[in-house]
């Protein structure tokens, strides 16, 4: 039997350390597979981004056990990229200097980055490329838009090769098409190179689109309540999206995502 890359058994997590604190995700287990594309959806503050910081070691749990890679988590990991809902670009920096910039803080390519800038701008431009951001490099953000911003913020979470990338909620604030567009490139640069994946989204289209599997999450405190395997083939594409086997698939998320907002209503729960 296969040991899971990403493996959370029975975790749970505090908020401030204390221990009458209400609990933000309650009993939660969930194994991730190297390579595996995963999703996360639920209501919303059922406690998906915390899930994230978990995962990375931004934060620790209260109880359970969190092991990425074989060991367990005691803070941030370095094979860990990441991309936001907003792009958080530097304003100063262009964008292929905002691309480079985790190559100039994480090990061990801070160490080479004086001797061998010049490979690694020729590897941002080549990922920049991939993208749809050729010819943009010099560009600051305020001179790109919402949805080449964020290509520039995916971009800066692949730069270092990670093997483990994390998305929280990163076309969220995009036009639908954007947004679409934006599906494509994550999927072709993932089936070029098959990292771990956790997206955390509200659109269950996006989670049906990219994810191998989707966990949906019950309301605060958060727990799995369902895995689901997705057996749509690869590569998808547009059309995808208006195969019944598709609808099928989302309409059975959100009707089990109702049921969960539901019972919390029934159970006088916020």
């Amino acid at each position: 039997m296969s040991v899971a890359f990403v493996d959370l058994d029975h975790v749970k997590l505090r908020y401030g350390g204390n221990a009458d604190a209400p609990l933000a995700l309650d009993e939660t287990s969930m194994k991730i597979d190297k390579g595996e594309f995963v999703a996360v959806v639920g209501p919303s503050g059922c406690g998906k981004s915390s899930l994230l910081k978990l995962v990375s070691g931004l934060m620790p749990p209260s109880e359970g056990n969190v092991i990425v890679n074989d060991r367990e988590v005691s803070g941030p990991l370095k094979i860990v990229g990441m991309a936001f809902q907003n792009p958080t670009l530097l304003p100063w920096r262009t964008t292929l200097d905002n691309v480079l910039l985790p190559l100039e803080i994480v090990e061990p390519y801070r160490g080479r980055m004086r001797g061998e800038r010049k490979a690694f701008e020729e590897k941002a431009m080549q990922l920049l490329a991939k993208v749809g951001l050729g010819g943009f490099e010099r560009k600051f953000p305020w001179e790109l838009s919402g949805g080449m911003q964020q290509r520039a913020s995916l971009c800066r979470s692949l730069i270092h090769e990670p093997d483990l990338l994390m998305l929280d909620e990163p076309f969220g604030a995009l036009d639908a098409f954007t947004r679409e567009e934006l599906w494509d490139i994550l999927q072709g640069l993932w089936m070029e190179r098959p990292f771990t994946v956790i997206l955390v989204t509200h659109d269950l289209r996006e989670a049906v689109y990219l994810a191998d599997t989707i966990y949906v999450m019950s309301n605060r405190p958060g727990k799995i309540l369902l895995r689901q395997q997705n057996p749509l083939p690869r590569p998808r594409d547009q059309e995808t999206t208006f195969r019944q086997d598709f609808i099928d698939l989302v309409h059975a998320l959100k009707n089990q995502i109702r049921v969960v907002r539901s019972t919390s209503s029934e159970g006088g729960q916020s």
